[in-house]
This record gives C-alpha cells, structure tokens and sequence, in this order.
C-alpha cells in the first residue's frame, strides 16, 4: 500500500527539498487514502474535478496549486506540490537527467543562484545544425532559435536563466549553443557579441518535460503505482 507521506518523502529526497527555504514543497492537503492512482498536472484547470473522476484517481501532484478550489475535488484526495524544486531538479538547470535526453557528458556547473546551480554545460558529439531538430524533438517544439556562428557544436550550456554574464561565461567557456526557457532581450547584446547559438524552448515546454520525467521517475521507484498525466501543449 502507497501512502502518500511515502510518495511526499520520496520526492523530498528526490529534489533535494532542504535546498529551497520556504519554498520546499510536500503534501500540500493531506489525506490517508491509498494512493493506487496519482494524478500529474501543471496547474488546476476548469475540468480537472473531470478528469479526476474520469482517471479515479486517488491524490494529485499539482506543480502550481494556488488556484485550486477546494470543491473541485473530494476530501480525501490527496495533493502534493513542489514548486521551485520542481524547477531546479526537473526542468532547465543543472538535471543531469535532461542532459542524458540531450546527449549531453562531462557535466559542470554554470550559475548560482542563492548557492544552487542554475545551469550546466555539457559536451556533446559534434552536430550541426540538425541538433535544433533534436532539441525540438525533445520538448515538442521551441519559441525562438538564433543561429551561432558556429558551424559545429561540441558544447552546449542549459540554463534556467538568461543573463549577460551568463551568456558571456558559457561563451568562455567553449559553448557554441545557450539552451534556456524564455529569450531574454537584456541578454541580446551578450548574444551578439559572442556568436553564440540560442534556443529558447519556452518555459511551459520545460515544464511539460518535467512533468513527463517525474512520471517516469515515480513509475520506476513504484511498481503497483499507476502514474497519469493529462494532455499536454
């Protein structure tokens, strides 16, 4: 039988909780209820009590739950919610498990945040320009691309942030392409200064991807557990 303190202590080790202050997530509306079924969604949506019902589901990971009203569930539906953990550990940032997607090795940090890594650069077999495809087959598309002056890549930085002094390191530091969540104009000069490549997958695609690798994540620690995410994009 999954309780859900065990899926809550589980995730609290998984992404590091301690790291984040006030912000460290867990259960966010207990419940006893054996978990069987567990639901993954960003947010609450207008159809989400459906949806629950539909996929009898017994308790929820909700990324961002603030909006959820409580008579969209029943009361002993179990919720868990992780935000800024979720982000660090599970989308752009240091994640060595995207970096595996991403054929990324030799891994080292790029940027901190509050003493967190919030980026990582990463070598990868020398691509061209096919690796714009590769990224965008990995989160189902992307918002912005800019071409780099490079004509092979070797070296990739995925950050979280986008910054000047961001941009200028990972270019220091051989980086031929700057993967991150959302363009960021201050930075644009940093951009063209270096020649550095950018993708901007945008931040709801990462987060997506996240949603997908915790699934993942949550089935192969539990067997017996039966891990639901709704439609996506």
């Amino acid at each position: 039988m999954i309780r859900l303190d065990a899926l809550a202590d589980f995730l609290d080790q998984l992404l590091a909780i301690e790291r984040f202050g006030d912000d460290q997530g867990g259960i966010y509306r207990p419940s006893v209820r054996p978990v069987h079924r567990l639901g993954l969604a960003l947010e609450p949506w207008p159809q989400l009590s459906e949806w629950v019902r539909a996929e009898a589901l017994d308790a929820l990971f909700l990324h961002r739950p603030w909006k959820l009203q409580s008579e969209q569930l029943e009361q002993d539906v179990g919720i868990l919610s992780y935000h800024l953990a979720f982000d660090e550990g599970m989308t752009l940032g240091f994640n060595p498990r995207l970096a595996v997607v991403l054929g990324m090795s030799a891994l080292t940090v790029l940027g901190k945040k509050a003493g967190r890594p919030i980026g990582m650069l990463g070598k990868i077999p020398i691509q061209g320009a096919s690796y714009c495809t590769w990224v965008q087959e990995v989160f189902g598309g992307y918002d912005h691309a800019i071409a780099g002056r490079a004509s092979h890549l070797s070296q990739v930085a995925l950050v979280g942030a986008m910054t000047d002094q961001l941009v200028h390191e990972a270019a220091a530091r051989g980086a031929e392409l700057y993967i991150t969540g959302q363009l960021r104009q201050p930075a644009q000069q940093a951009v063209t200064e270096t020649g550095i490549g950018v993708i901007a997958v945008g931040h709801r695609r990462s987060e997506e991807w996240g949603l997908r690798a915790l699934a993942g994540v949550l089935r192969e620690r539990w067997s017996g557990l039966n891990v639901i995410v709704p439609p996506l994009g």
